[in-house]
C-alpha cells in the first residue's frame, strides 16, 4: 500500500501530469467564481479532451479542475451575495461580514478553511482505501450487479423533494444506455435505422447535453452580468486575520472537514447537505449561537471546510464500487469508461497507483488553488461583472468542440443538441439532471454484470449472502424515502390548511 502511495506521488510529479494540473487549477477557480457554471458543467466540457490520455494525466486534468471549484465559489457568495450550490451556507455569515467591512477576513477564512478541508479529504480517502479494498476484492459480478442497483436506488436521494421525478430522470438516462447493439446478442436496439446509433450514445454527448447546453440557454435568456449586486467594499483588509481564524478555530475546522468527508461517501447527499449539516454543527457547539447569521467567522469556516473535504469522501464509493456519490462523480465515472478503466477490483489492483495519484491531486490542487485565490482574489472577483454575452461564446464553442471530439461524427452535434433540449426541459420543469447521468452511466454496467451473473451462477446469484445484504439496503432505502415523501406531503397539507 505504501508503495502504491509513493507510486501515485511519482505519477503526479511527472512533468506532463504536473503541467496539466497547473493548467486546470486556474480553470476550476474561474468556474467556481462564476455562479451557475460550476464543476459539473466544467467536467462535462472537459471530458472529451481526455481521449487518448494516460489515466494519471486524465485524472489530473479532470480532478485538478474539479477539486478547486468550491475553493472559488465563496468569492461571489461573500462579496456579492450570489451563492451557488454549497456556498449557500457560507453566505449566511459571509455576506454580513462583507457588509460590516470584514470582506477580507471572510474571504481569508473561507479560502484557508476550504484548502484545509480539501487536504483533510485527501487524507481521509488515503486512509479509507486500505480498509475498503478487502471488501471490494470479495465482490464478484453478482455483488457488483446489485451495487449498480443500489446506485440507481440512490437516484431517489438525489432527486430533491420528488421521488417520482428522480426515478423518471434516472429511467430516461438508463434507457439511453441501452441504445445501440446488445453486446450479448448483437441485436440493435432503439437505433431507428440510424447507423450513427448502432454503437450507442457516447457519455460525452450526454453529459454536455444535459448540463452545459441548459446553462448556456439560461445565460442567454437572463443576459446582463452574473453578479447583479455590488458590495460597498469588494475585498477590504483582514485577509490574513481570516487565515489565522482558520487555525485559531482549528478544532471546528478539523471536525467539519471529517464530517464533510464522511457525508461525501453517502451517495445522493451532495455538497449542500454537508455544508448545511456542518453549519448546524457549528451553531450547536458554539458558546454564543446568537452571533450566527450576523457575521460570525465560524459560520464561514464550518461550511467551507466541508465543501472541499467531501470530494475526497465522494471518490471512495465511485472508485471502489462504481457508485457515484454526486452528479459530478457520475460524470467522472463516465470518464473512467472513456479511458478504459472499470471501477472496483480493477482500480484497486491494476491501477492502485492511479487511485493514490488522485489523493495527491486533491491535496496539491487545494493548496495551489488557495494560494492563487489569495493572490488574485480582486481580479477574480471582477469576473462576476463580465457580461454574459462575452462568456457564453467561449462556453458554447468549447462545449460543441468537445461534443464533436467524442467520435468525430457530425451526429455527435445533433445528439448533443437533442439531449440539451431534454436537459433544458428538465431544468424548467424542475426534474433533477444528476439522476439522468447516473442512469446513463450505470445502465451499461448493470446490463454487463447481469449477463455475467446469469452465465456464471444462473438465478442462484440472487441468494448469495452479500447480494442479499445489498438487496436489503435497496428495500430499506426505498421504504424510508417513501415514508419521508409522505411525511413532507402531510406537513405541506397541514401548512396549507392552516394558511
Amino acid at each position: 500500500m505504501l508503495e502504491a502511495l509513493y507510486g501515485g506521488l511519482l505519477l503526479i510529479l511527472n512533468w506532463k501530469v504536473f503541467g496539466i494540473l497547473a493548467l486546470t487549477i486556474p480553470i476550476g477557480l474561474i468556474l467556481g467564481i462564476l455562479p451557475g457554471v460550476g464543476g459539473k458543467v466544467g467536467l462535462a466540457i472537459m471530458i472529451p479532451f481526455c481521449f487518448g490520455m494516460e489515466p494519471a494525466v486524465a485524472f489530473a486534468f479532470l480532478l485538478g479542475m474539479h477539486a478547486v471549484v468550491h475553493t472559488g465559489s465563496p468569492v461571489p457568495a461573500i462579496l456579492f451575495n450570489t451563492p451557488d450550490g454549497p456556498a449557500a451556507a457560507t453566505v449566511i455569515d459571509g455576506y454580513p461580514m462583507a457588509q460590516k467591512g470584514e470582506a477580507g477576513r471572510a474571504l481569508g477564512a473561507a479560502l484557508a478553511s476550504s484548502g484545509f478541508g480539501g487536504v483533510v479529504g485527501a487524507v481521509f480517502m488515503a486512509l479509507t482505501i486500505p480498509v475498503v479494498r478487502p471488501v471490494v476484492l470479495a465482490f464478484g459480478p453478482p455483488e457488483f450487479f446489485m451495487m449498480t442497483l443500489v446506485g440507481i436506488t440512490f437516484i431517489s436521494l438525489m432527486s430533491g423533494g420528488s421521488l417520482t421525478k428522480g426515478l423518471v430522470a434516472g429511467g430516461v438516462g438508463m434507457t439511453l444506455a441501452f441504445v445501440g447493439m446488445d453486446p450479448q446478442t448483437g441485436v440493435v436496439r432503439f437505433a431507428f435505422n440510424q447507423l450513427y446509433l448502432f454503437d450507442g450514445l457516447n457519455i460525452v454527448n450526454i453529459t454536455i447535453g444535459i448540463f452545459a447546453i441548459p446553462e448556456i440557454i439560461t445565460m442567454i435568456r437572463e443576459g446582463g452580468s452574473i453578479a447583479h449586486t455590488k458590495a460597498d467594499q469588494v475585498a477590504g483588509s483582514g485577509v490574513w486575520q481570516g487565515i489565522k481564524d482558520t487555525f485559531i478555530h482549528w478544532n471546528l475546522t478539523l471536525r467539519c472537514s471529517v464530517i464533510g468527508s464522511m457525508i461525501g461517501m453517502v451517495p445522493g447527499l451532495g455538497g449542500e447537505a454537508s455544508a448545511f449539516i456542518c453549519y448546524g454543527h457549528a451553531v450547536q457547539t458554539a458558546k454564543d449561537p446568537s452571533r450566527f447569521g450576523k457575521g460570525a467567522v465560524e459560520g464561514v469556516l464550518a461550511p467551507e471546510s466541508a465543501n472541499n473535504s467531501k470530494e475526497g469522501g465522494g471518490l471512495i464509493p465511485t472508485v471502489c464500487f462504481g457508485v457515484p456519490s454526486s452528479g459530478a462523480m457520475a460524470i467522472l465515472l463516465g470518464a473512467f469508461m472513456i479511458i478504459g478503466i472499470v471501477p472496483g477490483q480493477e482500480m484497486l489492483t491494476k491501477h492502485l497507483d492511479v487511485v493514490f495519484s488522485m489523493v495527491w491531486v486533491l491535496a496539491l490542487a487545494n493548496v495551489v488553488g488557495v494560494i492563487l485565490c489569495l493572490l488574485f482574489v480582486m481580479p477574480l472577483a471582477k469576473l462576476t461583472f463580465v457580461k454574459v454575452s462575452m462568456i457564453v461564446p467561449f462556453i458554447f464553442v468549447f462545449a460543441f468542440i468537445g461534443a464533436f471530439l467524442a467520435t468525430n461524427n457530425f451526429g455527435d452535434i445533433i445528439a448533443t443538441c437533442i439531449i440539451g433540449a431534454f436537459g433544458y426541459g428538465f431544468k424548467v420543469f424542475k426534474y433533477p439532471r444528476a439522476p439522468f447521468v447516473l442512469g446513463a452511466v450505470l445502465g451499461d454496467l448493470t446490463e454487463n454484470y447481469l449477463h455475467l451473473s446469469m452465465n456464471l451462477f444462473g438465478l442462484k446469484f440472487l441468494f448469495r449472502p452479500l447480494t442479499l445484504l445489498l438487496f436489503s439496503i435497496i428495500v430499506v432505502t426505498i421504504f424510508f424515502q417513501m415514508r419521508r415523501t409522505r411525511r413532507l406531503q402531510r406537513e405541506a397539507a397541514q401548512t396549507g390548511g392552516a394558511a
